[in-house]
Formats: C-alpha cells, structure tokens, sequence
C-alpha cells in the first residue's frame, strides 16, 4: 500500500519532542497562529507536516513564566517519508548500502513496523531541520503582525524568522539516557583507547564523528614524528645528513598519512551510508536567495541566481579584500620582526634583567594583535561569504574555509592553551552554575508539570551554540602546518601536539555532551575542503624543509664559493622530493579494494535497473502500435 503524505495526520497531541523552537517574549499571537499553521500544514499546501505544541499549556503558562517555548516532532511514517525524501542510506538485508525508499522498507536491516529504533534520533532531527529550513514563502507579502518582515516567493521562512528577532533560535534536544552512555564510553574515564566513533556518529552524526575520527587518527600519525623528533632535538647533531633524512621522512610522513586517512575515511563513510548519499541535489541553504523559479534539473521549485553575479562578487570584491589582509597581516609580522631586533640589540647593549624580560614582550604583543585581527577578519569573512549568495551549504562551507585559511600567524602552543580553557573548561563551569539555578527554580514549583522535561528544555536553551568544526578543524591544520613546515628548525612540535591531542579529545568531547546545545546532525562523506587544505600544505612543506637545508651552514659549507649550483641542487632535489610524493599519492588508492568493488556492483545494479525500465517502456509501446494501427484499418 502505497503511504502519501497528504494522508498522514498532524493533530497528534502527544509526541515525542525532538526539536525545541524559542519565540521572542513580545510575539504577536497572530503571528504564533500563522507559525505554527505553516509547520503542521501539509506539504502539498506548502507546509512541513510535522508536529508542534507549546512545552506549557495555558495554566502552566499562567503559573509559571512563559517562555515562548515550543516542541517539534513527527510520526513514524512521516520520519520514514522524511528520510527517502532527504536520502539517507541504510544497510539492505543482504548487507550492501542502498537509499532508503519507504516502498522497500521491509528489505533493510532492522527495520520493523513496531521498532522506532530504525532511525536514530540524530537522523530525526535532521530531517526535521531539512523540512522547517525548507518552508518557503508562497504568497504572503510579509510576516502576519510584523509589516517590516518583508517576504517574496521562495524566501526560506525560517531564516526570515531568526533575522527579524521573531524567532530566538531552533535547537535538537538532548536524549539525557543517550547521552550518559556515551559519555561513559567516551571521556569520563580518562584512559588511553579508542574513541566510540560510531556511537558518536549515531548521537551527533558525520560531521562531528569525522572530525573526532580524524582528531584520534592524526594523534596517532604524529607520534612517529614525535618520537624522531624527540632525539633530534635532544642530541645535537652537525651533520647536514641528519637533515635531509628527516625532511625526506617528513614528507613520506606527511603524504602516506593523508592517503591512508582517505582510505580509513571511505571505509567509514560507506558503512554509515553517507559515501553514497546523493548530494548533487541537495536543497538551497536557508540563506540562499534569489527569484522564485523551476530548477531545470530536479524540477523542484526553489529560489534562483544567476551564477555570474556570484563570481563577480567573488572576484571583483572577496578575493581583493582577501588579498588586502593578507598585506596587512603579512605588513604587522614585519613590523613583530623589527620589534624583535630592537628588543634584542636592546638586551645586548645594556645585559640587565629588565631588558632579559624585555625579550617576550614583542611575542606576547603580537599574539594578542593576531588574535584580534583573526577574529575580526573570521566575521568579515563570514559577511563576505554570505554575500556571495552560495545555493549549497557545502559551497558556503568551503569558500568561508578559504577564505580564513590565509592566516596561519597564531601561536601555536599559547593559543591551543587558551582555546582549552575558553572553549570547554570556563563555559562548563559557569553552565554548572546555571544549572543549579535552575533546579532549585524547577523543586520549587507546586505545578502538576512535566518538570523534567521543563528542566531540559530550560538548560538546554541558555547552553552556547556550537558553531561547527571550522575552528576544531584549524586548530589541527595549524598543527599539521607547524610540524610539517617547520620540524627540521623545531623537532619538539609533533611531541607538544601529540601531548595537546591527547587532552583535547576529553575537552572536545566534554565541550559537545556538556557545553553546548546539542548540534544538527549533519551527513558528511569526508572532511570537505580541509582535505585539499591539508594536502597543499604538504605540498608547500616539502618547498619549506628544502629551503631550510640550503640554508643551513652545513650545506653552505659544501659550497662555498658557488651559490648558483647549491640552489639548482636545492630545487633538483625538491623537484625529485615532489615527484616522489605523486608517484605516492597515486599508488594508494583513495578507496580500499573491497569498497570500490561494492561501489561498482552498485552502479551496474542502478545501469541495469535503468535498462530494464526503458526496455519496459518500449515493449509497452510497441504493443500500442499494433492496436493503433488496426483501428485506423477498421476506420
């Protein structure tokens, strides 16, 4: 029996709350009344058909303050059309991954019509904010009660919302049974283990279990380089030979582990589903706007740009404005490096303690400046790149990557320090606080209400929004950069990485169960971007290490009188270096054996069923042609 959604029903009074949706305090109940038609109604009237109640009723509100709180959830059959709609992968009775479809339900792995474990609640959640992103405007002109809150055909509705101050924030609720046993397995016993990837993975999702994936992997790839590193800095070795093994073992070192990092990547990915997940066609960004209209290739109505007019905003004003920060950070290291000089010939002239401590004054200065600057450069980026009108989340990801990557002048040990403390440790502490607040508030409350979920929903909101693993992610390419560039002239930065890696698991860990309300899953096949970031700065450090060994007195001695053939030998032998890492990069292949022959498998399954639907087609007309032409006889 096919199951349509015109024929669910949304008047469920009683649901399991998955996402929670805070209005401002003064919202107009016409507005509140419009809301929440737009999100039950069905689908061919252009609504989410989703479910939605205030987490008070009337005389809890009259008893208690009103916060403006308000639940979202679905019904199983809604969740499961939701979940073919977005195209989520799940693995067949047979063991192969194939996208999930509501008609063929009874062929995958765990599925049961009385199970509500099929999906995992991160999964819910998502296809819940893929259906509320996606509410567009149809014919209202403006927001009902809010004539200033101007809507046109196609504007995501949602983010209409949150940009008029009408809607606070939208948020996924904890699941508190959940997330105990997680943590139990992940951080709360501080031992030297593997990290839960796929229990991660079934909380937060693909995104945020790839990045603790890649954070233990490259934890463990850089203690090779720790352990040479450790030596080589303790005993002082002179001979220039000692150098070039290290900086040909770096770059080995740094090509094998990207290359087998892809090859563990894609094994995850495929036993998630997400390696075959359709992404092609994903919906526009709720920030994505443009003139209501058919796209040509899925048929769907959506907002639509026009592609030059991104470029020329990239080209003609992001990329000059990149370009002129650049100067200008590049322009204030030099102005660090003038301070250094006088700081130094200061101390040389007078010897006194004062000017000993002089020394670390223009290192601090410059750590703090740079600290400001990234963070005003981070949000100029991020205006910049909203701007340029990006349709897919993953583009606006990728270009605000790039645009921030053109700093790598942060301290590296300082700021990893500070990131901890900041970052985890302080907001949980003043989260603890809150929290105690609130359950004295909650014990003393004479209501007959549902106090713990009253409790969560109130903590929950008041937590800090988790903003993704952008910052994660650079923390740990600055990391990568350190060590690959810069080893040779400093042997101990892949042993203090390591020695920070291994701390900051347990506060990353502690930082999304504790700190900050519960993410979006989002599905993700790799790292994105940060891939190519990665692999380009191993690029720009086998140029970096040569450098620095024709540099180097030892090799100066060997030559002393011709500096012309120490260069040419210097760039023959960074030359011979590049081609040795793309003959490596291209003789580990990117996926393991045995998934590339089930990803084949999958593509001549997907062939032939395409074959055998046009053969269907054309024996169907050949039988109507026989017929038409008989009546034309008969006529």
């Amino acid at each position: 029996m096919k199951v349509t959604l015109s024929a669910l029903d949304t008047s469920e009074s009683s649901f399991t709350p998955l996402v929670v949706i805070e209005l401002a305090q003064d919202v107009k109940e016409e507005t509140k009344e419009w809301l929440k038609n737009r999100i039950i109604a069905k689908k061919k009237d252009g609504g989410a058909q989703l479910l939605f109640r205030p987490l008070l009723n009337k005389y809890e509100q009259e008893t208690l303050e009103n916060q403006n709180l308000y639940l979202v959830g679905a019904s199983k059959i809604r969740m499961l059309l939701g979940a073919e709609a977005v195209g989520l992968v799940k693995e067949c009775n047979d063991n192969t991954m194939r996208a999930f479809t509501y008609r063929t339900r009874q062929n995958f792995k765990g599925f049961d019509d009385n199970n509500d474990d099929f999906l995992t609640m991160a999964e819910c959640q998502f296809i819940i904010k893929h259906e509320l992103e996606n509410l567009r405007a149809k014919d209202e002109k403006m927001i009902p009660g809010y004539p200033q809150a101007k809507l046109y055909p196609g504007k995501s509705l949602l983010r209409r919302l949150l940009t008029s101050g009408i809607v606070i924030q939208v948020f996924p609720l904890h699941d508190s049974e959940a997330l105990k046993k997680l943590e139990d397995t992940w951080y709360t016993r501080f031992a030297l283990k593997y990290q839960p990837i796929d229990s991660i993975r079934g909380y937060f999702g693909e995104t945020i279990a790839l990045y603790f994936g890649f954070l233990e992997y490259f934890t463990f790839a850089l203690i090779p380089m720790a352990v040479i590193g450790l030596p080589y800095y303790l005993f002082v070795w002179e001979d220039y030979d000692k150098y070039v093994i290290f900086a040909s073992f770096n770059l080995i070192w740094s090509t094998v582990i990207l290359e087998l990092w892809k090859r563990g990547c894609a094994n995850m990915t495929y036993r998630w589903g997400t390696l075959l997940m359709k992404r092609k066609f994903e919906e526009p960004r709720p920030g994505f706007h443009g003139v209501l209209g058919i796209n040509s290739i899925t048929g769907k109505e959506e907002p639509l740009y026009p592609s030059y007019k991104r470029q020329l905003r990239i080209y003609l004003v992001s990329l000059p404005f990149v370009c002129l920060c650049l100067y200008f950070s590049l322009y204030v290291m030099m102005i660090y490096f003038d301070m250094e000089v006088w700081a130094l010939g200061l101390h040389e002239n007078s010897g006194s303690e004062w000017t000993s401590v002089l020394l670390y004054v223009p290192s601090i200065i410059y750590a703090i400046v740079i600290e400001i600057m990234n963070r005003l450069y981070r949000y100029a980026a991020e205006f910049l790149t909203s701007w340029e009108n990006h349709r897919l989340e993953s583009a606006y990801q990728n270009h605000l990557i790039l645009k921030v990557l053109v700093s790598l002048a942060t301290l590296l040990i300082t700021s990893q320090i500070l990131n901890q403390i900041m970052e985890s440790f302080l907001p949980y502490w003043l989260q603890r606080k809150h929290g105690v607040r609130v359950k004295r508030k909650v014990q003393a409350l004479k209501a007959d209400i549902d106090a713990t979920l009253y409790e969560q929903v109130i903590l929950e909101k008041e937590m800090g929004t988790y903003l993704g693993t952008f910052d994660d992610y650079l923390e740990l390419f600055l990391q990568f950069g350190y060590v690959s560039l810069f080893s040779c002239v400093y042997p101990l930065a892949a042993a203090f990485a390591v020695l920070n890696n291994f701390t900051e698991v347990n506060s990353d860990a502690l930082k999304m169960c504790r700190v900050f309300k519960r993410p979006f899953s989002e599905p993700s096949a790799n790292i994105g971007v940060w891939q190519l970031a990665f692999e380009t700065m191993s690029v720009i450090s086998v140029v970096t290490n040569c450098a620095l060994i024709g540099m180097s007195p030892q090799v100066n001695a060997v030559f002393p009188e011709s500096k012309a053939d120490l260069i040419l030998i210097v760039v023959a032998v960074e030359h011979a270096l590049l081609a040795l890492k793309f003959i490596l990069a291209f003789a580990i292949p990117d996926k393991p054996r045995h998934i590339q022959m089930k990803l084949a498998r999958l593509e001549f399954e997907s062939l032939e069923a395409l074959k055998q639907q046009q053969m269907k087609l054309v024996t169907e007309n050949l039988k109507e042609e026989p017929m038409e032409s008989g009546k034309e006889k008969a006529t």
